[in-house]
């Protein structure tokens, strides 16, 4: 006579029988499978959720800027540009906007009574009247200089200079050198621009007064992006004719992607904690069944005197162990979907969950269910009737 085969219900049965019997036993196994998971859904969908930040400040920002600068100043003068460089650069075909700064060489306090030699790394920059349009950068609060305010002595401070100085709003005053100025205008951060947000721009015009010599010290420019790579090739030459090697371009949305990047080379030492966390799981769940087997030797024996064969009883234990990493997977996965998203809730960013680290990570739980379960499902087969139903 054939021996009755198992339906898969059965087997579902089977495999939910430890949660029913020793369900704190059960959980415990499951749990470093769990946290084996719920880390590896994290460290793919924390680094996806950054990728995708990166992405919306890039479409906000704009790729297509590209930054000049003198690479070193000539004898005693200061690293600048020539001072017709900004109408040369606006010469250039694909180049949609051009604008600039140059460092005054000014020192800016909060008061007179602090000592000059005292500056808080800060820096006063003239500046185009375009510098926020061609930097897609915001006011926070206050405005921006225009025709009017730009002859006067009027002050835009970054968003770190405004900190350092402790001023929050529009209206107050501030020291460049030995004249007073008014702050009309504190700026949000810039990642494309991180030194304006160290800086105190004032007019162009205003600048004047403090020795400007109206030679910039950086151009910042945006053109076509199929003719980006183009245009940084020719501005060197077009800025300094006389020397190209003086002039340093370089593009920010790279070193914004670089600093990005760096982030994130902690994802691989975190899929290795990943894997561990797995590995011990497994190792747990592995002896829970075997321990399972040695406790449930009368039910093996009774099973097999009814008719079970040695298959059936390395499916069920096999099955069981299979359904407690796969309920840990299940639980890992929602933990790991409630870590990423809520990560990403903190640092403003799009929850981003890549499914198919969903699929591997319930995948890698059957693998280490059927891994751990093998060998204590092997051992329970070989058990024979009597064997069995005589263990104490």
């Amino acid at each position: 006579m054939n021996p009755t085969r198992l339906s898969p219900l059965d087997l579902l049965l089977l495999g939910l029988s430890p949660l029913r019997t020793r369900p704190l036993r059960a959980v415990l196994s499951a749990l470093g499978i769990s946290i084996g998971i719920a880390t590896l859904v994290i460290v793919t969908g924390i680094p996806a959720s950054s990728r995708a930040a990166l992405m919306e400040e890039f479409n906000a920002l704009g790729t297509n800027l590209l930054r000049a600068e003198a690479a070193t100043g000539t004898g005693n003068e200061a690293a600048s540009l020539p001072p017709d460089s900004i109408a040369m650069v606006d010469r250039i075909g694909p180049t949609d906007q051009v604008s600039a700064v140059a460092n005054t060489h000014a020192v800016v306090r909060r008061s007179d009574r602090i000592p000059d030699s005292e500056t808080s790394g800060l820096t006063v920059l003239a500046t185009k009247l375009n510098l926020l349009d061609t930097l897609n950068g915001r006011v926070h609060t206050g405005t921006f200089l225009n025709q009017a305010t730009e002859k006067f002595p009027t002050v835009v401070l970054g968003h770190i200079a405004a900190t350092r100085l402790g001023i929050t709003n529009p209206d107050s005053q501030v020291r460049v050198n030995d004249t007073w100025f008014t702050v009309i205008g504190i700026l949000d951060p810039l990642p494309l621009a991180p030194e304006i947000e160290r800086s105190a721009l004032i007019g162009w015009n205003a600048a004047e007064n403090l020795g400007f010599d109206e030679r910039p010290t950086v151009l910042y420019l945006r053109a076509d992006e199929p003719a980006i790579d183009d245009v940084r090739a020719v501005l060197p030459p077009t800025i300094y004719p006389q020397n190209p090697s003086q002039v340093r371009v370089s593009r920010p949305s790279d070193a914004l992607t670089a600093k990005r990047l760096t982030e994130n080379t902690f994802s691989a030492l975190m899929l290795g904690l990943a894997g561990v966390a797995l590995l011990v799981g497994g190792i747990g769940v592995a002896n829970t069944m075997v321990i399972s087997v040695l406790e449930r030797k009368r039910e093996i024996g009774l099973r097999r005197a009814l008719g079970a064969h040695r298959g059936q009883i390395r499916t069920q234990f096999l099955t069981e162990s299979v359904v407690l990493c796969l309920l840990g997977g299940i639980a890992g996965v929602t933990l790991g979907l409630i870590g990423t998203a809520g990560y990403a809730a903190a640092h403003a960013w799009p929850a981003v969950i890549p499914l198919e680290m969903i699929g591997a990570g319930l995948l890698a739980a059957v693998l280490t269910g059927v891994t751990a379960g093998v060998y204590p499902a092997v051992r329970a087969s070989r058990l024979t009737p009597t064997e069995a139903l005589a263990a104490p």
